[in-house]
């Protein structure tokens, strides 16, 4: 079911891409990475919990040979750097060699993928890419090169295919951007 509009606890959303667009996007991502990837089945890392979605639908679409594995980012502080470390968890594969592609659900600081690719690099794969569902550019203040990503989007707040606002809106088909 779509609607123009949504509410979330307190805040209004309205639909801003709707569900066969997100698809269509995703097609073009798997086709390239399906491309790209070719012969090497790649690991593909999907970061829980926001890129469920996308990652289920970016599989359907792949036509290479491929697996897939998800991760969780948990937080901790570490007194000798500043803020805030995440630590890998659930990564339960041997990636020496292998080619990694990180699943995410939105890149709009960058923060989270500037903390995950020198971990995951100092356990010697082959490469390690990113492709996430949406982009937000004006929000990046890392020097990040997301080679896959689906969408870009302004600096909205959104919801819906995998994202949520406290918890909720994640079972929504589109994706809705606050009002």
């Amino acid at each position: 079911m779509h609607h123009p509009s949504v509410t979330i606890h307190d805040k209004q959303f309205s639909l801003y891409i709707p569900e066969r667009k997100i698809l269509h996007s995703v097609e073009i991502v798997a086709t390239r990475l399906s491309h790209d990837y070719r012969g090497k089945r790649p690991l593909f890392l999907s970061v829980l919990n926001g890129a469920f979605m996308f990652a289920s639908d970016l599989m359907k679409e792949m036509s290479t040979p491929c697996e897939i594995s998800f991760i969780r980012l948990a937080s901790y502080s570490d007194m000798h750097s500043t803020g805030k470390v995440k630590e890998i968890m659930g990564l339960n594969e041997d990636i020496r060699g292998r080619h990694i592609i990180i699943i995410e659900d939105i890149v709009d600081t960058g923060h989270t993928i500037a903390g995950l690719l020198p971990q995951l690099r100092q356990k010697g794969p082959a490469s390690v890419e990113v492709a996430t569902l949406l982009i937000k550019p004006e929000s990046l203040q890392h020097n990040l090169a997301i080679k896959y990503p689906a969408m870009s989007i302004a600096n909205d707040f959104v919801v819906g295919y995998g994202l949520d606002y406290n918890g909720l809106g994640r079972n929504l088909r589109d994706i809705y951007k606050v009002i």
